[in-house]
């Protein structure tokens, strides 16, 4: 499988040097770097090329290096049936960046960008229908990028006097508690944080 997969590697290198920054191979996987304006044309020679055939679009979704100056790796999962592989796009972009919607070379990206940018806030220009997919439309932040916080900024509810769904500020009601980490199993062979406790007793 590894030797296919560097076949497919170096044929796609060669065949589109201008959109490939370039490739790996890890677990059995492989990953293409691909510029940003050259998404779609690369995802559409994917899907055409006899060699490639990728005609199944599995997946699209991000992820965040906020300490990173291009912060997002916008990732694409293809599969392709006739020639039993399947391959990883990696597309990094800075925060201030868009990029490209693939939906006109395949439809089903469509809800797939709608969540990249629901979740992290990325913009997909060309998209038909770009807006949030998995949130309300006044929720504020982007829940997915590393920088937002666990507890929200609004919480939701609904208010039985109004007779509706009010928004309101996160407000904790609670402190912290302190879990206490002592491990319930006598005679455990390993030690878990806290297990000193028992000998303090």
């Amino acid at each position: 499988m590894t030797q296919a997969l560097q076949e497919l590697g170096t044929y796609l290198e060669t065949k589109r040097s201008n959109c490939v920054l370039g490739w790996d191979i890890s677990f059995d996987e492989l990953t293409i770097d691909v510029a940003p304006n050259h998404i779609v044309e690369f995802v559409e020679f994917l899907k055409n090329d006899p060699t490639c055939k990728f005609s199944t679009l599995v997946d699209v979704t991000a992820v965040d290096y906020p300490d990173r100056a291009k912060r997002f790796d916008v990732v694409y999962h293809f599969l392709s049936m006739y020639q039993n592989h399947r391959i990883r796009l990696r597309v990094s972009i800075r925060e201030d960046e868009t990029l490209p919607s693939i939906v006109d070379v395949h439809p089903s990206s469509n809800w797939f960008e709608r969540e990249v940018f629901d979740m992290f806030g990325i913009l997909f220009t060309g998209h038909p229908d770009l807006r949030r997919l998995l949130t309300d439309y006044g929720f504020r932040g982007y829940p997915l990028r590393k920088d937002f916080p666990t507890t929200g900024y609004t919480e939701v509810r609904y208010d039985e006097a109004q007779k509706r769904v009010v928004y309101e500020p996160v407000k904790l009601t609670q402190e912290y508690r302190q879990f206490d980490f002592m491990s319930p199993w006598e005679g455990a062979e390993y030690i878990l944080p806290g297990d000193e406790k028992e000998g303090a007793k």
